[in-house]
């Protein structure tokens, strides 16, 4: 069978890849990271599920700033490139850039998702600047030139749709990004067009509320047609049999409030835990006030009350005044809100729909809703491993975009 050879940039803990990979059509060359959790745990993904060396998957999954690119493809990296490899004694690893990394492989697909906070609709909004001066809006500028030196033949450049409003400079994002590819000879759809390229996943088996573009890109003497792959996409949508979030976690251990909190090696438990099959399926420590307000929220649907009490409700139970509602649970017979990196900070807006487990929702929990299996290990501290979930791509509809590629590149061989 025959297989494409992919790099992932802005690669997190490895969901767009997970897709990929799961369709046995490709062989990823490369993952690029700057933050260590998701480096660990893509590392820990390709040993214990794809069975490469240890040697192999430090290799492959660099830490490296990719704003650095010119460094990135082709230099003698410096010790910050290697620090995360230090602590490994018996891995040994001798190559220059990642050219040394691809040697004479051909790069068939680049994929990945510059991050998404300079584009979002929220994060413009909290930001005095609008995010205007954010370097995160020009980040797409180094998946330009590591496109332009491998030359691929197709890439996909995944991101939040608040990128299709987003002007920073007074100019839009989205023309930047058009004409950037343009001037190296690739095409993507026109600003104006870009409309087609949003795509909700939980129409793609994801049970989960999550609006993403999906920018793909060939280059200008193609024979694959940019329609031909969103064609490929919307074909495989089903709207009549989503997933929900009973579908995702209904069957996960029920994990309840202890009576009284414990600590167990120096760590706070306020509920009861199972770890032992399932990992990552540990609850944050939650306090008793929240565990009432998570309880009486599920158990008398405030969901469905008006903003304005909801308001009211946060400044009677904390004393403290806020713009819009800190609380919301998920519903069993619904798809998830969009899973978020805040879920770093806290899990107020993810409230699991049980109202006797009165707390907020696991990292496995996190992870299900994100269509991560079971046998993926998140690896970091727990605030690490929500941010990490957060930023990721849906499993299940990386996979569907992987399919619907490696249907055409057969197709066009």
């Amino acid at each position: 069978m025959k297989k494409y050879n992919f790099i992932d940039l802005f690669a997190g803990c490895g969901g767009l890849s997970e897709g990929f990979l799961q369709t046995n059509k490709f062989n990823a060359l490369s993952h690029v990271e700057w933050e260590l959790p998701m480096i660990s745990t893509l590392r820990h993904r390709l040993v214990e599920k794809w069975k490469h060396s240890m040697n192999d998957s430090y290799k492959k999954v660099i830490h490296f700033d990719l704003q650095k690119t010119e460094e990135l493809l082709n230099g003698n990296w410096s010790k910050e490139s290697f620090d995360s490899y230090s602590s490994t004694n018996d891995v040994k690893l001798s190559f220059k850039g990642m050219d040394g990394i691809v040697g004479d492989e051909k790069v068939d697909l680049i994929i990945g998702g510059p991050p998404c906070q300079a584009y979002s609709i929220h994060g413009r909004a909290t930001d005095k600047n609008s995010m205007d001066n954010d370097y995160r809006n020009y980040l797409f500028e180094s998946f330009v030139k590591i496109v332009n030196h491998y030359k691929p033949k197709i890439f996909v450049f995944e991101n939040v749709p608040g990128m299709l409003s987003a002007k920073p400079g007074g100019v839009k994002i989205t023309e930047r990004i058009y004409q950037a590819f343009r001037d190296i000879g690739y095409n993507i759809l026109e600003p104006e067009k870009l409309s087609q390229a949003v795509f909700d996943t939980s129409n793609f088996k994801v049970p989960q509320n999550r609006k993403r573009v999906i920018l793909v890109g060939l280059p200008s003497d193609s024979k694959i047609k940019l329609q031909e792959v969103y064609s490929k996409i919307r074909f495989k949508e089903d709207i009549t049999n989503k997933l929900t979030v009973y579908d995702a976690i209904g069957d996960l251990p029920k994990l309840y409030p202890l009576e009284k909190p414990m600590k167990i090696d120096g760590k706070n438990f306020s509920h009861t835990y199972d770890n032992s099959v399932i990992p990552n399926h540990i609850p944050r420590f939650h306090n008793s006030r929240d565990i009432e307000i998570f309880r009486e929220w599920v158990g008398n649907n405030m969901n469905n009350y008006s903003q304005h009490q909801k308001i009211e409700y946060y400044y009677q139970k904390t004393n403290k005044s806020t713009l819009y509602s800190k609380y919301k649970n998920l519903e069993w017979k619904k798809q998830s809100q969009t899973v978020v990196a805040h879920l770093e900070k806290d899990g107020l807006m993810f409230i699991h729909p049980d109202a006797e487990q009165a707390r907020s929702i696991t990292v496995r929990e996190a992870a299900r809703l994100m269509t991560f299996p079971d046998d993926f290990k998140f690896i970091g501290s727990t605030a690490k491993c929500y941010k990490m979930i957060g930023n990721a791509v849906p499993v299940n509809f990386a996979k569907i975009i992987a399919t619907s590629i490696s249907e055409i590149l057969d197709e066009k061989s």
